[in-house]
């Protein structure tokens, strides 16, 4: 498999950030996601904590064009502070004994508080 993969992004505080995840097996091929029923886009002050449950992002599989979409809605993006905090967006295979888990990408979002326009 040709994942994880990095991707940092910058994010205005309140806006709407959707991206498009395309799984790829190593020989360059789609990533069958016919057998992955979930989908998580997880957001945490730094790696190795626990996911900040006040800023989940969503994540959807959609096994048609074997692509996860991924999002943050303003609702979820106004609880962010500014500053840097790290993600992981990982599809999740709950009919394999035990579950199997792929981490398709992973990176740091900067949030900005306030964009402000040109001064005349």
């Amino acid at each position: 498999m040709a994942f994880p993969a990095t991707y940092s992004f910058n994010y205005y505080k309140g806006d709407t950030y959707n991206f498009v995840i395309r799984p790829k097996n190593s020989d360059g091929s789609a990533f069958d996601l016919d057998n992955f029923s979930e989908a998580t886009f997880t957001i945490a002050s730094s790696r190795g904590d626990s996911p900040d449950f006040s800023v989940q992002a969503g994540a959807d599989i959609n096994t048609e064009s074997d692509v996860v979409v991924c999002g943050i809605v303003p609702s979820v993006g106004l609880t962010l502070n500014a500053g840097q905090y790290v993600y992981d967006v990982e599809i999740v295979n709950t009919d394999a004994t035990p579950d199997i888990v792929y981490t398709l990408l992973t990176g740091v979002i900067t949030v900005t508080e306030q964009v402000s326009g040109a001064a005349p």
